[in-house]
């Protein structure tokens, strides 16, 4: 299968599950539930251990570029675009927003030690 299911989990962070989707479609049409779109999994952006941010993907690019016997890509070039979300994303009490939070202050402490390690 080469790449696909790499390429396929990374495509996933952008949809809900068909299942949730169908199943909303058909409780929608027999007029019980009113659809909310589903909230996208929490991603995460880490950068090191003192960057870790959650993140909204916004948007994908894949060039398959190789390719095996059966047309399996087996080569590809990815582009991500991302957007922090920060805790008025997502409110400060969620786990994305306490994330947020965590890296907000670690970025306090350190533009402080960095301003204080300057001084003559």
């Amino acid at each position: 299968m080469g790449i696909s299911p790499t390429l396929s989990a990374l495509e996933m962070l952008f949809y809900p599950k068909s299942s949730l989707a169908v199943t909303n479609e058909i409780l929608k049409a027999v007029g019980i539930i009113e659809i909310i779109p589903p909230e996208a999994p929490l991603t995460l952006f880490i950068w090191g251990v003192n960057r870790v941010v959650p993140v909204r993907l916004t948007d994908v690019s894949i060039t398959e570029e190789a390719f095996d016997v059966k047309l399996n890509p087996i080569l590809a070039k990815v582009s991500i675009g991302l957007r922090v979300l920060n805790y008025n994303d997502l409110g400060l009490i969620s786990p994305g927003g306490a994330l947020f939070m965590t890296h907000q202050i670690l970025k306090e402490v350190m533009a402080v030690v960095g301003s204080v390690s300057k001084l003559p």
